[in-house]
């Protein structure tokens, strides 16, 4: 405990405050020693030359290559304990080894005369550092075997006498993929809450656009913008926030922790203003302080879990992210009714509050370029040698502001635009999410007119959408551990485009789901029915972008932050817009009409799935993003 309290906010402060006599990293304590590779050149050498003599694998792994061999005959049961966690990739040395960032995690110990290595590396580390299938396939192979011994690191020294801080021993405890399991499960299920609050403060407020219109004499359309301008921010945020949090000096919690605070102060004059302008602009500044968790919260989970894990904690991840709109409106929908419509803002507040203070004493900064500096600037002041640094602080370095605008703001446009398989993938998903939220203003036409549901029961109906999600769920989960994890263990990782395959079933769901609220949303038919068409819906659109999510960074691995900004930026802007066409859209051809319409629109996509999936091979050739 006294460890994540320690790399918690409150825990920095703490230090900061004390001079770091208080909660002190194994550095600073008396009598602590030193590796002795980082303080004594020849014994630096000493060990260089006893790995390169010896092999690095216990006597039952003489080499890596018959451990893959040996998992992928065996087919061992999926463990479901995350503590699987490290991928151990081998890679070649050259003989003076460069500063750039593909070095980040290189040189655990020499193996062979070779000089090939095997090194321990995050899941997200690994993804963007590999260029090429073979990469990915290695990756993912070796991600599926079990931890080995405990072995010391011997670190790298570049050709200029730079010694890389790197992790002490294979298993050091600081690495965010050693942490136990209930420390990672902890971790997660704050970033959940964090990612539930701020999408759920999107959908709390549409009870509330009545009481909006009243208070201050707008219509409907005018009413929506606090809804649709707090959908468009979380959309641009993580443009800047994401790049931000990927910064070594920075890491992900300075980030967290700051904007979640200015998120939960500006709830206060959200719920107290007086003016119609200055509340779409507290919304809209509400929905951009609280979006990193949007982009950088999928970040921080890969941090801390395995790559052949990560597809049931990014599930979780996603459950939080779709449930949070559902759930809004059953929070808000009885209390604005019963009182007024700012009790929605102030619900949201009682929610975030707490979740910031939980933040703020336990959560730890997961970035292993981060703590990976700031251990090296420990060792510094410990030895007074200035040799020794953090790869992360040379390529830190080395980055220029024009090379962080290009990835975060120019990359996923010019991705788009170049790229027909991700420019279908983002439309479909901005699709499928402008109908997502279009529901929002559906629903009291369909539940508040024609079946005369009150605020609070039309909230009650987006539970529906928490039931899809579980279905959902449920059903991804069995097929990964039952087909994908045995799968991959057997034969490889195989082509990205066999992660759509739950998509090719999955697709239909959603015109299907949208014909039987469409076609059954009338007063003679009892409400369940369209309702059961929105469980439907929901089906389908969580496993798609689920298939989505996962094939993008296996196509595009070097690029799978620009891509996530670009694909969230998409989403959120065609959601935004949905929020005020879909409203005239039903006025004028009935819900009925409206909905085939979109409908109609999403059946078209289903081929679009299929083209990508059978001939994903042919446009990766012709991509000059893709992994080749």
């Amino acid at each position: 405990m006294s460890d994540l309290i320690r790399d918690a906010p409150i825990g920095q402060i703490i230090r900061y405050i004390t001079k770091n006599k208080v909660l002190k990293y194994p550095e600073e304590e008396e009598g602590w020693k030193c590796p002795s590779c980082y303080v004594d050149p020849a014994e630096f050498d000493k060990q260089q030359a006893e790995a390169e003599a010896e092999s690095v694998l216990e006597p039952e792994y003489p080499n890596i290559e018959s451990k893959i061999e040996e998992a992928g005959s065996e087919q061992p049961t999926p463990d479901v304990d995350a503590g699987n966690e490290l991928e151990k990739v081998e890679t070649a040395i050259d003989e003076e080894p460069t500063h750039e960032p593909t070095r980040r995690f290189e040189t655990i110990r020499a193996a062979s005369s070779k000089r090939s290595e095997l090194e321990r590396v995050g899941s997200r580390m690994a993804l963007s550092q590999s260029v090429s299938r073979a990469d990915l396939e290695k990756q993912f192979s070796l991600a599926s075997l079990k931890p080995g011994p405990s072995m010391p690191i011997v670190p790298t020294k570049t050709a200029d006498g730079t010694i890389l801080v790197d992790w002490y021993t294979t298993d050091d405890p600081a690495n965010p993929q050693n942490w136990s399991l209930k420390k990672k499960i902890f971790v997660a299920c704050q970033i959940y809450l964090y990612t539930l609050a701020v999408y759920m403060g999107s959908a709390i407020y549409a009870p509330s656009e009545l009481g909006v219109m009243e208070r201050f004499g707008v219509s409907i359309q005018v009413a929506s913008l606090g809804l649709s301008m707090y959908v468009l921010a979380y959309g641009i945020g993580p443009m800047l926030w994401s790049p931000l949090s990927e910064l070594p000096l920075i890491g992900r919690n300075p980030i967290y922790i700051a904007t979640y605070a200015i998120f939960t102060i500006l709830l206060v004059p959200t719920a107290l203003v007086d003016n119609f302008a200055g509340l779409v602009v507290l919304r809209f500044l509400a929905g951009f302080f609280g979006s990193p968790c949007l982009a950088t919260g999928g970040a921080s989970l890969q941090d801390m879990f395995s790559l052949i894990k990560l597809p049931y904690v990014l599930s979780g991840w996603a459950i939080a992210a779709t449930s949070g709109p559902a759930l809004g409106p059953i929070i808000s929908g009885f209390s604005v009714t019963a009182e007024n419509w700012r009790w929605s803002i102030w619900e949201m507040l009682w929610m975030s509050g707490p979740i910031w203070i939980v933040m703020f004493l336990f959560m730890p900064e997961t970035s292993s370029p981060n703590i990976l500096l700031r251990r090296a600037a420990r060792l510094r002041k410990l030895t007074g040698d200035n040799n020794l640094k953090a790869q992360s602080e040379i390529d830190q370095a080395n980055l220029e502001f024009r090379d962080l605008a290009i990835e975060s703001l120019w990359r996923p446009i010019q991705m788009m635009f170049l790229d027909p398989a991700i420019a279908f993938t983002a439309a479909y998903t901005g699709l499928i999410y402008g109908i997502f939220y279009s529901f929002f203003e559906a629903f009291p036409l369909v539940y508040g007119e024609m079946y005369g549901f009150n605020l609070g029961l039309q909230g009650v109906v987006f539970l529906s959408i928490t039931v899809g999600v579980i279905i959902s769920v449920a059903a991804y989960w069995s097929y990964v551990w039952y087909v994908v994890e045995p799968d991959i263990r057997a034969n490889g990782l195989g082509a990205p485009e066999r992660r759509l395959i739950p998509a090719l079933f999955a697709t239909f769901c959603c015109p299907i789901g949208l014909f039987i609220f469409a076609w059954t949303s009338r007063p003679d038919i009892h409400w369940m029915a369209p309702t059961i068409g929105i469980a439907v819906f929901t089906i389908g659109i969580f496993l798609v972008i689920q298939c989505i999510f996962l094939y993008l960074p296996l196509t595009y691995p070097q690029y799978a932050a620009s891509l996530f900004a670009g694909n969230d930026f998409t989403r959120s802007t065609l959601a935004a817009g949905a929020i005020h066409f879909s409203r005239p859209l039903f006025n004028n051809l009935g819900v009925d009409k409206g909905v085939t319409l979109l409908a109609g629109f999403c059946a078209g996509c289903c081929a679009g799935v299929y083209i990508l999936f059978f001939y994903g091979d042919k446009l990766r050739m012709k991509s000059r993003f893709a992994a080749k």
